[in-house]
C-alpha cells in the first residue's frame, strides 16, 4: 500500500497520468529496474519509457498506449492524455523492451495481483498495478503492486522504489 497525499486536481491532472510519471521517474533511478535482456545480451537503458493501458469508455475496450518519458510531470501528462485520447489502434505495436508497463484497476482494492507469465525467459519489463483508493484512519491508501525479472530486481529494490515514491508523494 501506499499512502496518497496529493493534490492531482490542483494542478488539473489527471491522477492516472500522474501516477505513471510518478512511478517512472523513482523507478528509473534506481538502476536495478533498468536492467534488460537483449539478444541474450543483459543491457542497461539510461532511461525507460512507459506502455500503460488506457479504457475507451464508449466501447469499454482498452488499448495499450506508449508514450516517452518527459522531464516535468506537466510534460508528461499532457502528451500521455493527448496521446491516449488520439491514438485510434487498439495496439501501436508490440511492448518494447524499454518500457514499464503499467495497468490501473481503480474498480476495485486488492492485496494481491499477478500476471500470466507466458514463459518467456529474457522478458523483464517491470509491470506497476494500483488499485481503487481507500480512506483509512484519516489516510488515503492505494494498494500498489510491482511485477518484477527476479534475475536483476530483488525485495530490496522494490523497498527502494516504495520508499522514493512514498517521499515523493509526500513532497507533492
Amino acid at each position: 500500500m501506499v499512502f496518497l497525499n496529493w493534490h492531482v486536481k490542483e494542478n488539473n491532472w489527471s491522477f492516472t497520468m500522474a501516477f505513471i510519471f510518478t512511478v517512472t521517474k523513482c523507478a528509473n533511478e534506481i538502476e536495478e529496474f533498468r536492467y534488460r535482456f537483449l539478444d541474450g545480451e543483459v543491457v542497461l537503458y539510461e532511461s525507460i519509457d512507459t506502455s500503460f493501458t488506457y479504457l475507451d469508455k464508449e466501447t469499454e475496450l482498452f488499448k495499450v498506449v506508449n508514450v516517452p518519458m518527459q522531464d516535468t510531470i506537466e510534460k508528461f501528462v499532457q502528451l500521455a492524455t493527448v496521446t491516449a485520447e488520439n491514438q485510434k489502434e487498439r495496439f501501436t505495436r508490440p511492448v518494447e523492451n524499454d518500457v514499464y508497463q503499467f495497468s490501473a484497476l481503480p474498480w476495485i482494492t486488492f492485496t494481491h495481483i499477478s500476471h500470466t507469465d507466458f514463459g518467456n525467459r529474457e522478458k523483464a519489463q517491470p509491470i506497476f498495478d494500483w488499485g481503487k483508493y481507500q480512506e483509512r484512519e484519516d489516510k488515503f491508501m492505494m494498494p500498489f503492486a510491482v511485477q518484477v525479472h527476479h534475475a536483476f530486481v530483488d525485495g530490496i529494490h522494490i523497498g527502494k522504489l516504495a520508499d522514493k515514491l512514498q517521499r515523493y508523494l509526500d513532497e507533492v
